[in-house]
């Protein structure tokens, strides 16, 4: 757990809303609800600068835990690319249990699946942690960070259930010079018989334990990575909050079976003929992500106010729009991983030129300055009835839409469905 406090996130924010100055400040809902969201005339270019858990981004966007983090040349590259921070591939201390198999990853696609024409819209994978050795991670961390020591470098870490391991693993990372740590609470597939990765994240008792050995040790910024798989997501990132963590990064990947190929009968992707659920990402996991982004971001801003947490937003970012979307429902930052495995690293240009755009449709000159403003639009489903019964009494009951399920016709039901659509 980390003893520095945050610079920018504290006291007045950026769009002229004043909340209290606080170690931890949760404040991705501090310009909603009942408060003003002010936004900017600057002329001046948008700054996509972020200050979280006291680390300094140039922009928002993070290379996710993953293949694009795998070893020093893909991470120097992100950074060379400029992309705001890096989270290295997920490392433990016995690589020699990590044994992956080739093919790892299967796409799904737009219309017929299988199409080669069809735009990839899904991307399962079934590769585990690092199979490198602990040592050459090591070294290439420590590296990276002498090259680039103003540029945030974050260690994913995963290990058994052994207090010991978890206290080794955290003070070889940190000797390294990393920035932060982002604990790997939430991988669906590989070793949960030794209560590794989602086994973890799924248990709360045994996250709750997890995380005060590992808070109790660190000395960085700690993120837990929540799993998606899970009734309710804002219960483990609730625990990790409580149990010392500095941040949450949700979601990880959704568990899936990518599919059948109908010609053989076997399943995708293929190994031998056989294969394993795995874990599901690209832009059609998008709306998930947002739906548990947002639980988790009603919950800190109700229930860690007084505190410097922060989010980060995964799950299908592709463009400038996609990461827009996490900001505006609180996250600080927003992790990309499958994208570049599609797209390269040189899509953060393209990133942070849409947001740029987005930011100046609406205004805004900082990140901070929209950060949670869409949160105030959620409600239940029985305040959406009783706002829009309120609505049509203001109109005098003028007709937008069906208002009973028997003015449904047969003729026209193409038309009456899209008279209930909204956007």
């Amino acid at each position: 757990m980390a003893s520095m406090g945050l610079t920018n996130l504290n006291g007045f924010s950026s769009s002229g809303v004043s909340f209290p100055a606080t170690r931890r400040c949760w404040n991705g809902g501090a310009r909603v609800g009942s408060m003003k969201i002010v936004a900017s005339s600057s002329n001046q270019d948008p700054d996509l600068s972020v200050t979280v858990n006291g680390l300094h981004m140039p922009n928002p966007f993070v290379i996710g835990s993953g293949p694009p983090g795998t070893n020093y040349k893909v991470m120097k590259k992100a950074f060379d690319e400029g992309w705001g921070a890096v989270i290295a591939k997920t490392v433990s201390l016995d690589a020699a249990k990590v044994i992956n198999v080739t093919p790892r990853y299967a796409r799904l696609r737009a219309g017929a699946n299988g199409s080669a024409k069809g735009q990839v819209i899904g991307w399962e994978n079934i590769e585990l942690i690092s199979d490198r050795p602990l040592e050459t991670m090591l070294k290439e961390f420590k590296q990276l960070k002498e090259e680039y020591p103003d540029r945030i470098l974050i260690a994913s870490i995963m290990e058994e259930y052994n207090k010991a391991a978890w206290e080794e693993l955290i003070d070889r990372v940190e000797q390294t010079g990393i920035d932060a740590i982002e604990v790997n609470f939430s991988c669906p597939h590989g070793m949960p018989e030794r209560k590794m990765g989602a086994a973890v994240g799924q248990d709360c008792d045994l996250l709750e334990e997890v995380c005060g050995w590992i808070n109790a040790k660190a000395s960085v910024p700690v993120w837990a990575k929540m799993t998606p798989n899970i009734t309710d997501i804002t219960q483990p990132a609730r625990v990790s909050l409580r149990s010392g963590c500095e941040g949450i990064a949700a979601i990880n990947t959704i568990m899936s079976v990518m599919g059948i190929n109908l010609k053989t009968l076997h399943p995708e992707p293929c190994v031998e003929g056989y294969s394993t659920p795995g874990g599901y990402s690209s832009k059609a996991v998008h709306p998930i992500a947002l739906g548990k982004v947002m639980s988790i971001a009603q919950m800190m801003k109700k229930e860690f106010q007084d505190g410097d947490y922060s989010l980060s937003g995964i799950g299908g970012v592709e463009t400038g729009g996609d990461a827009a979307e996490f900001i505006l429902l609180g996250a600080n930052t927003v992790q990309v991983c499958t994208g570049v495995m599609m797209y390269g690293y040189d899509l953060v240009s393209k990133l942070c030129s849409e947001l740029k755009d987005f930011m100046r449709t609406h205004n805004f000159s900082t990140i901070e300055e929209f950060r949670g403003a869409s949160l105030q639009y959620f409600t239940t489903h029985t305040e959406l009835v009783r706002i829009q019964q309120e609505a049509i009494r203001e109109r005098k009951a003028i007709k937008k839409g069906l208002q009973s399920d028997k003015d449904w016709t047969g003729d026209g039901f193409v038309k009456e469905s899209e008279s209930m659509v909204s956007n």
